[in-house]
């Protein structure tokens, strides 16, 4: 049963595509910038997460539901850090791996 929404079109892939943005040559970002960007944003939220657990245990939490958010954005923006980089380092070994 399908229902259509009022309001919203139905988009097909090539329709996405052409709407995507040009990027110019001065806003394309090297792996590295990213990387960086990547890891301040995760830095970031785990200073968020470390200050809701503080402000859990010293009773300052204003709201448990958006303080336990932080800890898990925290919690998984870890692990998918981690999983990045065990991944660079698996290329890595593995272009140290192929014979010239």
């Amino acid at each position: 049963m399908e229902k259509n929404i009022q309001g919203v079109n139905q988009l097909s892939s090539s329709d996405i595509l052409k709407s995507g943005k040009s990027v110019d040559k001065s806003e394309e970002s090297s792996f590295g910038e990213v990387l960086k960007e990547s890891l301040k944003e995760v830095d970031d939220l785990q200073k968020k997460g470390e200050e809701a657990m503080s402000d859990i245990a010293t009773g300052q939490v204003k709201d448990l539901h958006q303080a336990a958010l932080a800890i898990g954005k925290a919690e998984t923006s870890m692990k998918l850090m981690l999983e990045v980089r065990n991944k660079a380092i698996n290329a890595y070994k593995e272009i140290l791996r192929t014979q010239i």
